[in-house]
């Protein structure tokens, strides 16, 4: 039986690999399959739970109590390889592109768009029956507050592929510098936030460095896939990145971790801060430098296939994986208190349970994303939706997206 499983598994692996356009790029997409699971795997490890009196679930996170667990964080934020990636692509996408800008635009934005509506249009069915069922309030806010959070990036990454043009003319003119506004940017304002005049600084300030501190590795990638930045500029950007990552952990102190702490009162995620852009151009320098030996080992079909299996889903990981959490989590809070799931992440035995559950939790994701992927699938023609249909989805997901905003 197994020696049949793994032919089988060969099989669908070489038929991949044979169907692998000769001109695709398989170290950047290997790229961008690894920062795609380094979401779930971070927000699953380093997101828990707690359950009050009256089996409501609360967010809770190891970090309050193991500080030490922070340079995990340094590994599993890999947003700065997601943009680096996603402006490569966009680069070549945008000059191959057969009809107008606007055109190309309203393509890649649909295809962003799909998955996030119905995610969200789902949640919003789902959450009064769950209430209905006894699922308590709490539970239901902390749920809605998972699932909307990890969609900002969504926004995000439509606002920075809308740049593309701009990005692309300032590559040819500039090369790899053309970042550099960026990350002076981000410094100055955080300068402000937390320099001698932190005090007399307004606090919607820190906004500023959302635009600039995400759009910095996405400038970098066009840069890369323009063949503006080769080997030198990887090396410059890896040692530069290390060395500016290094000074301000040790000589300003930022945070030491690269996500959000419960009841911290500094955060380098939300806004970025300049530590963000120097964890991102020290692993862009390195994607760079590693992009031969990354597509030597994915010329390999045992290895290509899953890489092409998580691209192809990519959307549906991004927007799925809070809810195969909450899918253990929400009937493990019925049962009480269920070590590494619904107890709160402050010994290291919840740490090495929270691990056993993971695998549950991927294969839980596998299962909803067979039927969550039809919104990630190209509608083929001849088979969209309705306007009524849609127009309804889209009133549902802005109802939820609103009410789960309002609640983080």
């Amino acid at each position: 039986m197994r020696t049949h499983t793994l032919t089988t598994l060969r099989k669908a692996a070489g038929r991949i690999d044979a169907r692998t356009p000769a001109h695709r790029d398989r170290a950047v997409d290997g790229l961008r399959a690894l920062a795609l699971l380094a979401v779930p795997t971070g927000h699953w490890l380093l997101g828990g739970f707690t359950l009050d009196a009256d089996g409501g679930l609360h967010n809770a996170s190891p970090l309050t109590v193991f500080g030490g667990l922070a340079p995990t964080s340094w590994v599993l934020q890999m947003l700065g390889v997601f943009f680096l990636v996603g402006g490569y692509a966009s680069a070549l996408s945008y000059g191959r592109r057969p009809g107008s800008t606007g055109a190309w635009l309203k393509g890649r934005m649909e295809r962003l768009g799909r998955p996030v509506l119905g995610v969200t249009a789902v949640w919003a069915l789902a959450a009064p029956v769950l209430y209905a069922a006894g699922v308590p309030e709490a539970t239901l806010r902390t749920g809605a507050t998972l699932v909307v959070q990890p969609l900002w990036f969504v926004g995000v990454y439509v606002v920075v592929t809308a740049l593309t043009p701009y990005c692309v003319r300032a590559a040819r003119r500039l090369g790899g510098w053309a970042a550099a506004p960026l990350l002076a940017s981000v410094a100055v304002v955080d300068f402000l936030r937390y320099g001698p005049l932190a005090d007399s600084v307004p606090s919607w300030l820190a906004l500023v460095n959302i635009l600039p501190g995400w759009l910095f590795a996405y400038q970098l990638g066009v840069s890369w896939g323009e063949g503006r930045i080769g080997r030198r500029g990887g090396r410059l950007l890896l040692a530069g990145g290390a060395v500016l990552f290094a000074a301000l952990l040790v000589v300003f102190h930022y945070p030491a971790s690269m996500v959000g702490v419960p009841g911290a009162v500094r955060t380098n995620s939300h806004p970025p801060s300049l530590l963000v852009l120097a964890l991102a151009a020290a692993q862009s320098g390195a994607a760079v430098l590693l992009r031969d030996r990354i597509a030597k080992l994915l010329a390999r079909p045992a290895l290509w296939a899953p890489v092409v299996v998580v691209n192809l889903s990519a959307m549906t990981i991004l927007c799925w994986h809070q809810t195969a959490m909450l899918a253990a989590a929400v009937p493990g809070a019925f049962a009480g208190a269920v070590a590494g799931l619904t107890t709160a992440p402050d010994s290291v035995g919840w740490i090495a349970a929270r691990v056993a559950w993971m695998p549950v939790f991927a294969v839980l994701l596998v299962g909803i994303s067979r039927y969550a992927h039809r919104f990630e699938a190209p509608a083929r023609e001849g088979l969209r939706a309705p306007v009524l249909r849609r127009a309804a989805a889209g009133v549902l997901a802005a109802g939820f997206a609103v009410f789960a905003l309002g609640l983080a």
